[in-house]
């Protein structure tokens, strides 16, 4: 049984009461004063930034692993990385702690606090660190018994104490767990601690993680309702260092994007998890895939590597400027899936502000790198003239036109990202960045519902040899 204060008003729930589902939860919310609206103004570009999870998970042992252990030595690592390597001027702001920086127990005052001897400053003492260099500080906790991993979790009786906690700190950013707890306090403590963030007065970005415990889609999962409670939410399944983990998250968004896409815009955005490039399960043509899909799904841009050890390739992909415009493009639209072909390649799209676009071509084969060939009008692109910009080797492609013979030379599992227009990338760049020889300008002529930019979802046969053979990644083949 639970007891939830909201201002003067006290509800009580048994969430073992017979008959107690999800829609009496809403309809409990619904009764709330105040329990929706999110209000903190954040996140109207995809966040960007750095988190410890997928690349050092929950090494606590820093008498063995000193410089990889979950310590306030290795955040301040990489604070000094994003501030003095270009990536805080690219829009990579945050500095994010995931699970293991607790205490196993809570403080005499009921508060969560981190280990003593791996954090011996305590967390204040690290927002400050990471804030005197232009950063900003993310942290992690759970609604339920227990974190994943088996430290205090915040439980209903405890979500309003956490945040003011969390904001006495000078934190900017919450990842709220869903372990160890049940959908009906999942579907009471997300709203609570969202509401718990305003109370504060500081602005906290807050990331919910119910989606994931509810399966992800509706009817279980309310995308109108959670827009207005969350700025950003886990969708499906944590990612792994693999090629595989990275396909079977953009293949379930494409497949479900009908349900997921319109959800998507500014300050409330779909949430595939990290950028696992510059680790050690993705090729080149991987690792610049997966920056290039994130882009067009208005992904978050969140990184899990290493930032002190990070190659020069996987460097150069992820501080790729024009694929960064792409992602913070200011419209917020998230991309689709247009054409699934019989070849094994698949084509997105993505509306951008001043009426610019970019496309992918992805190649899900393994045998060889491959010819593939379509053109603007039969991707419903309409009459006129176009340019390509390569965002990855940056050649440009003049001569198009809607009906032309476009032929991409894309490498087994590797994509070919293509642009057009005006961008503006990160929030720290208020100019606009000018790209020469920009690709599509013009949008396609897609149908729209409830705000969603949709194209067709068939296979076709237009795949095959190309007429000759190429100089570039993108050429004008014969008709």
């Amino acid at each position: 049984m639970f007891r939830i204060f909201t201002g003067q008003v006290q509800f009580v729930l048994d969430p073992s009461a017979e008959g107690m589902g999800y829609f009496q939860v809403f309809l409990l919310l619904a009764l709330i004063p105040g329990s929706t609206g999110l209000d903190n103004g954040l996140l109207r570009t995809p966040p960007m930034g750095w988190m410890a999870w997928e690349r050092f998970r929950c090494d606590i042992d820093c008498r063995k692993d000193p410089t990889n252990c979950i310590s306030e030595k290795l955040f301040r690592d990489m604070a000094d990385r994003l501030s003095e390597d270009g990536w805080r001027e690219l829009g990579y702001e945050y500095v994010m702690i995931d699970d293991c920086w607790m205490s196993m127990q809570r403080g005499s005052d009921g508060r969560l606090q981190p280990d003593p001897d791996r954090f011996p400053g305590g967390i204040a003492n690290l927002a400050r660190y990471i804030h005197d260099r232009g950063l900003k500080l993310g942290i992690y906790a759970d609604m339920g018994s227990a974190t994943c991993m088996g430290f205090p979790g915040t439980t209903l009786d405890k979500v309003e104490l956490d945040a003011q906690t969390f904001a006495s700190w000078g934190v900017d950013y919450l990842k709220f767990d869903g372990c160890h707890s049940n959908a009906i306090e999942q579907l009471i403590g997300y709203p609570l601690m969202s509401k718990a963030l305003n109370w504060t007065g500081r602005p906290i970005a807050y990331s919910c993680s119910l989606p994931a415990y509810l399966g992800g889609l509706p009817p279980n999962v309310n995308y109108s309702y959670l827009g207005n409670i969350c700025n950003l939410w886990r969708n499906y399944d944590d990612i792994e260092d693999s090629w595989a983990s990275v396909k079977s998250i953009l293949d379930w968004y494409s497949t479900n994007q009908d349900d997921l896409q319109p959800a998507a815009g500014p300050g409330h955005w779909n949430d595939p998890d990290m950028l696992i490039i510059g680790n050690f399960g993705l090729s080149l043509d991987q690792a610049q895939a997966q920056m290039a899909l994130w882009a067009i799904m208005a992904a978050p841009l969140v990184m899990s590597n290493d930032l002190r050890t990070l190659s020069a390739d996987a460097r150069a992909i992820l501080q790729n400027r024009v694929a960064i415009g792409i992602n913070q493009d200011p419209r917020g639209i998230q991309g689709r899936r247009l054409l699934q072909e019989l070849g094994h390649i698949e084509v997105y799209w993505r509306p951008l502000s001043h009426s610019a676009n970019a496309l992918v071509f992805l190649s899900l084969r393994q045998d060889m790198p491959y010819l593939y060939r379509n053109s603007l009008a039969n991707l419903n692109f309409p009459a006129g003239s176009f340019e390509a910009y390569d965002v990855f080797s940056g050649k440009t492609l003049s001569g198009l036109t809607d009906h032309t013979i476009f032929t991409v030379s894309i490498n087994p599992s590797g994509v070919v990202m293509c642009v057009s227009g005006q961008l503006f990338y990160g929030s720290v760049k208020e100019e606009a960045v000018k790209f020469p020889g920009l690709v599509f300008s013009g949008r396609p002529k897609f149908t729209q519902r409830n705000n969603s930019h949709r194209g067709p979802l068939t296979q076709t046969s237009l795949s095959g040899p190309a007429p000759r053979q190429l100089h570039g990644r993108l050429t004008v083949g014969a008709a």
